[in-house]
């Protein structure tokens, strides 16, 4: 079963190293985004340079070194889905040396009273996918470790929000009234793809995760209400927000 996949020992049959060489150290935080749309725009606004990639039987992706006022911070595109978004942060890991990940994406609201206008920081992940389970002993939900922290944060910064549970799956067209009244009944207040296989990888590997949403479509209503969706997987605000965060995290706020 799924649930038996976690095993304690950190050494696997083979390494990123197999593919990517030596190690390397070159900047402490990165920043990831979901969105070509806001990938491509903070390329064209600050200066870059091309410092790692990842890549596969598809092609590789380029990781970006960014210049923010001096500031220094890898960025990339991350593959979308727990098991993409956590390889991703592994070799990347290993070529940069990342120890924070700042993450953010778009999600569906369970509770549109709660999620309207606010970002969404989970507390904690359902985990409805197979990336966790190999890298955290199985239990049905992975603590986000920082929300407490990155809420904090966010009232120093004045930005609405609402923290809470949040469902994480991999198989978005399977979420049925069924499942969706199992996670409403739980406290799940948003449903998104990554955040519990990232949380496991990061917490595996020893990288400070803080993750935030923000909701477009909606799933708690009679009709599904995609409207949203746009803006929420494409706004550049959502970067803005976590180049204030890096600001944080870097003074140690």
């Amino acid at each position: 079963m799924i649930t038996d996949s976690y095993h304690s020992e950190k050494e696997s049959l083979f390494s990123p190293g197999a593919f990517l060489g030596e190690r390397k150290y070159i900047c402490d935080t990165a920043i990831a985004t979901f969105s070509g749309e806001i990938f491509n725009s903070v390329l064209e606004k600050y200066p870059h340079k091309e410092v790692a990639s990842v890549g596969s039987a598809n092609g590789s992706k380029p990781v970006f070194l960014l210049d923010v006022g001096g500031k220094n911070a890898v960025f990339y595109l991350s593959g979308i889905g727990g098991c993409l978004a956590g390889n991703d942060i592994i070799e990347i890991n290993w070529q940069t040396g990342i120890k924070n990940l700042i993450i953010f994406g778009s999600a569906g609201s369970l509770d549109s009273k709660a999620t309207d206008g606010r970002y969404v920081i989970p507390t904690q992940a359902y985990r409805d996918e197979g990336m966790s389970y190999h890298y955290a002993p199985p239990s049905d939900y992975i603590d986000v470790k920082n929300s407490g922290r990155l809420a904090d944060i966010f009232d120093r910064l004045k930005l609405p929000y609402v923290q809470g549970r949040i469902w994480t799956t991999d198989a978005p067209y399977r979420e049925t009234q069924t499942a969706f009244s199992k996670r409403k009944e739980d406290g799940c207040i948003a449903v998104e793809m990554e955040v519990a296989g990232v949380q496991a990888v990061c917490d595996f590997y020893g990288i400070e995760l803080y993750s935030f949403l923000m909701t477009g479509d909606v799933l708690a209503s009679e009709e599904y209400l995609p409207d949203g969706l746009e803006y929420a997987n494409h706004s550049l605000d959502k970067f803005f927000t976590a180049l204030k965060i890096w600001d944080c995290i870097g003074s140690g706020k």
